[in-house]
């Protein structure tokens, strides 16, 4: 069998990527979702192994100088990365997406310049903050730094392959399948 496609999705948070997402995965027997590492807390329903493997700070930067990482990046005073094992044996059975930040993403392109590139969008500026208050479980001043580094991700998506904008889930999912749809299986 050949070799999967791999699709990175980026965007801001609060854009609702994991519900997209979902979406996304549900649709599509074929497709993997990579399991990122992280040294942040877990979110009420998250799951190890499921959701991220939670790794303390000090394994991290030991993974870090081991080269596990295909991408790693720090931001909201955490660090997140995608180990490269997972997603070499993943793309042997199908196709793969990470949901990984612009700088992640573009290290992955550098390595992976196959990869195809998909940001998603809110509709608006104003309805992105609502999405993170909306949340209820960030305090204000992380919604001000996560405010504050999605003005710069917004800037980088002219970068990616594709912008898709989240005005309604489903219809998002709909957009990102048929990208999908156009790359690996040529339709």
């Amino acid at each position: 069998m050949a070799e999967g496609k791999l699709f990175i999705i980026s965007g801001a948070s609060g854009v609702g990527k994991s519900t997209v997402l979902k979406k996304v995965m549900d649709s599509r027997a074929d497709l993997q979702f990579s399991v990122s590492a992280t040294t942040r807390a877990p979110r009420p329903g998250e799951q190890e192994g499921v959701s991220y493997y939670f790794v303390s700070k000090e394994q991290f930067e030991q993974m870090i100088q081991q080269d596990a990482f295909l991408e790693y990046d720090a931001h909201n005073k955490n660090y997140y990365g995608t180990p490269t094992k997972e997603v070499e044996q993943k793309l042997q059975s199908g196709h793969m997406i990470l949901d990984i930040e612009p700088v992640g993403a573009f290290n992955v392109r550098k390595k992976r310049p196959d990869a195809t590139l998909i940001f998603i969008e809110a509709p608006s500026w104003e309805e992105l903050e609502r999405r993170l208050r909306g949340r209820g479980d960030t305090p204000e001043d992380q919604i001000a730094l996560r405010l504050e580094r999605a003005k710069w991700e917004l800037e980088q998506k002219e970068k990616y392959d594709y912008v898709v904008v989240n005005d309604q889930a489903q219809a998002c999912a709909e957009r990102i399948l048929h990208i999908i749809a156009q790359v690996a299986d040529g339709k």
